[in-house]
């Protein structure tokens, strides 16, 4: 996962007062402590943003402590993307280590008195939304560096994006417009799509009088049914073996694919018949989707459900989300929601992607120091005890995105959940890159055992040459977050925690299939100066030169893997070699490890990179993939181009319609623009690789993976989750649309246009509303409104009907009491549009200026 930031320049500015701002609540500060003053604060005001000269922003220090902010003898630090540095009279920023840099005075900056402020222009190339504003700022000097104090920062980022901005909202009503009304009798009420459903007309009053029949084998389905009811009639169901009367019936018929179900609602009651526990949940999660939102809160006791025949079975296996709680952390709480959510929504594999450069967060009870060290970051003055701040952490250990981890007994929690929804969840352990949270762990624990006098002890789990000096730089920044593959000491350490791994899985009753060991992003200039690379390169004739390293490595990882009964899971470049092609060095499919089936999530397809079709010359080459295409897939990526849209872009754009119209056996028909949004040239990829019928069969499934960089907050977290996750659900569960499977490009864009516009009805109607209180609630993004002036007259569409678009013409910010928009609208004055959904909560305000 790749992280590409605006590079800082630092100019500067005369003294100015504290400048006015707008408070910029979205970018949270760092946690304060209660006993640690804050000299100084900060403004952030964006004052020129263009293409080709890039941008400047005015970074104000305004003196609120009692003394004089010196002219030397103190570093303000801050988060970040790829920062360079130029020397300047008055300061300088120079990079720490990762996105962490550092703000110097210069020999020209004078003393700042206390009220009084000093302000500096950083300056980068254009930023495109506020992801890429500095955060996590900290200020230390030099006279006490064991002392952090956190600053609050203010941002204003003006009118410079309003224009980009009035334009996208024009293109989201154009998009908006060709949306077709479809009443709400005729949407499918299972969701996602079943491959098989009709209505009967037959309803069934589904009370507290029903009674829930079930064979031995399905007692524990049963009885998540009996609480999943709870809110709609009031009280526990029965359950029995036999009953007459009212009754939802759960049927054991062994004809029924394994994961299939069929479900069938008259007015005698309900019967869910599967071969499996898997295919009951999913019949039962079925049913949920039938009970309509406002029942789930009324409590009025009974609720009336349509009388159908639903035959249903998943399109693929492998149905996954991976969540990305390295970066940045979410509780034990949020990872249990999210496995509700994917169950409602029949995905089955949680991709646990637990371990980076960033954070440890997994409690190993066999290296306790890999989340004592490695769960926690926070400054300290020779960052020996903690992991450096990152993503806007900022100085204090308490900040809950930064530091934290699951206890075994938190871990077990969350498998044991997973189990009983019949979720799998696979666990990361990134390697030999993206790995600093381990390698400053296992230094500690070094450096503990050293002083101990435990030398052997101490070398036993280390993931480093304490001799190397080669010399690189990850894409995040890091120069020392790779593991060394040379020494014995490194797969004595992944041993260790593939069997605590595999012990808290035992603990839980929970599958482990594989261990995901990632592979991904190891940067030119490793192991080029390592003394244990040079001696084992001179003890086996295989190992010729670094590159060679890769195949050693992972074939002793996949040994470790094999001899426990699992097999090996990882990154697109698991699978891949180097080779010299037309004198370029480039990657292709490796034949060495087809044989052992390795499993690998492609992400790589953005076009023009050569790598378009890597998932299928993968996949036609015999190995096991997963889709998991940055274009479609990555939903931690920005919804859009709006300024105030949070997370990255450098993947592209991804909102709901990108997983949506996500064709698996045919996606590079999907791919239609480049990462600022602009649409490509097709010929540019005509010429690339196809599936072929044998490559089909080795498309395991769909991944959509969830990173964490701006994630700092559960609420920012589920703003990209959903509503994406239901297309991604969607696209993972039903059959191939015929939209995907007609040639004729007319047939098909209408084809499209029709199962959009029902989809659009089906989540904006049924599936928002169940999520405002489904698991406690989700903090969903509501979308923009879509704004287009025609012949003096403003109008406004909404992307999902059932939402509600309210304005306000005084200047005002649209609130739950202002007018609802019905018609166009006289357009004499600014008008500021906002969305809002049934419980009330809105999103982004779009202003439209006169």
């Amino acid at each position: 996962m790749r992280l590409n930031l605006p590079g800082i320049f630092l100019l500067c500015l005369p003294f100015s007062g504290f400048l006015s701002h707008t408070a910029y609540g979205s970018l949270p500060t760092t946690v304060e402590p209660v006993t640690i003053s804050k000299p100084i604060a900060i403004t952030l005001t964006l004052v020129s943003n263009d293409g080709k000269a890039g941008s400047r922003l005015a970074l104000t220090l305004k003196n609120t402590g009692s003394s004089p902010l010196p002219a030397t003898g103190w570093r303000l630090f801050f988060n970040g993307g790829n920062y360079a540095s130029t020397a300047a009279s008055q300061a300088s920023v120079k990079p720490v280590n990762g996105d962490l840099h550092a703000l110097s005075p210069g020999a020209g900056f004078s003393p700042v008195a206390p009220g009084q402020s000093a302000t500096v222009t950083i300056s980068s190339r254009r930023l495109r939304n506020r992801t890429d504003f500095p955060a996590g700022f900290y200020l230390v000097f030099d006279k006490d560096p064991g002392q952090a104090f956190p600053v609050d920062v203010a941002v204003d980022m003006g009118d410079l994006f309003e224009a980009s901005d009035r334009k996208l909202t024009e293109r989201i009503f154009t998009q908006n417009a060709a949306v077709q009304p479809i009443p709400d009798e005729q949407l499918t009420k299972v969701f996602p799509t079943p491959a098989s459903y009709q209505e009967t007309g037959q309803p069934f009053v589904l009370d507290g009088q029903t009674i829930i029949v079930s064979p031995g084998e399905f007692i524990p389905e049963a009885n998540f049914l009996v609480n999943s009811l709870v809110p709609v009639v009031a009280k526990k169901l029965a359950v029995r073996t036999q009953a007459s009367g009212k009754t939802i019936t759960l049927v054991k018929n062994p004809a029924i694919t394994v994961e299939g179900y069929e479900l069938r609602v008259n007015q005698d009651g309900v019967q869910v018949s599967a071969s499996s526990r898997a295919g009951i949940f999913y019949g039962i999660q079925s049913l949920q989707t039938l009970i309509p939102a406002s029942a789930l809160t009324a409590r009025t006791g009974s609720v009336q459900l349509p009388g159908l025949v639903v035959k249903d079975a998943p399109r693929f296996g492998y149905r996954a989300l991976m969540m990305d709680v390295a970066r940045n952390f979410q509780p034990k709480s949020e990872v249990i929601k999210v496995l509700d959510l994917m169950g409602l929504y029949k995905l089955n594999v949680l991709h646990l992607h637990f371990s980076d450069d960033e954070g440890w967060r997994v409690e190993m009870p066999s290296l306790p120091e890999l989340t004592t060290v490695g769960g926690t970051r926070a400054y300290n003055a020779d960052q020996s005890k903690s992991l450096l701040p990152s993503y806007g952490s900022g100085p204090d250990a308490s900040n809950k995105a930064g530091s934290g981890f699951y206890s075994k007994a938190d871990f077990i929690d969350i498998l044991t959940y997973a189990r009983d929804r019949h979720i799998e969840v696979i666990p990361e352990i990134e390697s030999p890159g993206h790995a600093r949270a381990a390698l400053r762990a296992m230094d500690f624990r070094y450096q503990t055992l050293l002083k101990a006098g435990k030398k052997a002890e101490a070398e036993r789990y280390l993931l480093r040459d304490l001799a190397d000096k080669s010399t690189y730089e990850s894409v995040q920044g890091w120069d020392d977050n790779v593991i060394d593959v040379a020494l014995p000491s490194t797969y004595a350490f992944l041993e260790r925690v593939v069997d605590d791994l595999a012990s808290m899985y035992r603990e839980a009753g929970a599958p482990l299939k594989t261990i995901h060991v990632g592979g991904d992003e190891v940067p030119q200039g490793v192991w080029q100066k390592s003394p244990a690379v040079q001696r084992l390169m001179a003890s086996h004739s295989t190992v010729k030169s670094t590159d060679d390293l890769w195949y050693y490595y992972f074939g002793k990882l996949n040994q470790i893997i094999k001899k426990r009964g699992l097999f090996l899971s990882g990154w697109e470049e698991v699978g891949l070699k180097k080779v010299v092609q037309n004198n370029k060095s480039v990657w292709v499919p490796n034949p060495t490890f087809v044989p052992e089936k390795f499993r690998v999530n492609v992400w790589k397809n953005e076009p023009g990179s050569g790598a378009e079709d890597l998932a299928y010359r993968m996949a036609n080459a015999g190995y096991k993939v997963i889709l998991t295409g940055v274009t479609h897939l990555y939903i931690d990526l920005a919804y859009n181009q709006l300024s105030e849209e949070a997370g990255q872009y450098w993947g592209g754009y991804v909102d709901i319609d990108k997983p949506f119209y996500f064709i698996p056996y045919n996606y590079l028909r999907n791919l239609k623009d480049d990462n600022t949004g602009q649409r490509i040239d097709q010929n540019r990829i005509r010429s690339r690789e196809m599936i072929t019928e044998k490559g089909k069969t080795n498309l395991v499934g769909i991944e959509a993976p969830l990173w964490s960089e701006t994630n700092r907050s559960p609420a920012q977290f589920e703003y990209k989750l959903l509503p994406k996750l239901l297309a991604v659900a969607e696209r993972a569960w039903a059959k191939d649309p015929e939209w995907a499977l007609e040639k004729d490009e007319q047939k098909s864009e209408q084809l499209y246009n029709q199962a959009w516009s029902a989809f659009l009805h089906t989540v904006g109607k049924r599936e928002l509303p169940r999520l405002d209180s489904y698991a406690g609630g989700f903090q969903y993004r509501i979308p923009t409104a879509g704004a287009s002036i025609v012949d003096n007259k403003l109008i406004a569409n909404v992307q999902f009907p059932g939402l509600t678009i309210r304005y306000t013409t005084d200047g005002s910010e649209p609130t739950s009491a202002s007018p609802v928009y019905t018609a166009p609208l006289p357009f004499t004055s600014t008008t500021k549009l906002r969305v809002f959904n049934s419980a009330g909560r809105a999103g982004q305000t779009v202003t439209i200026r006169k």
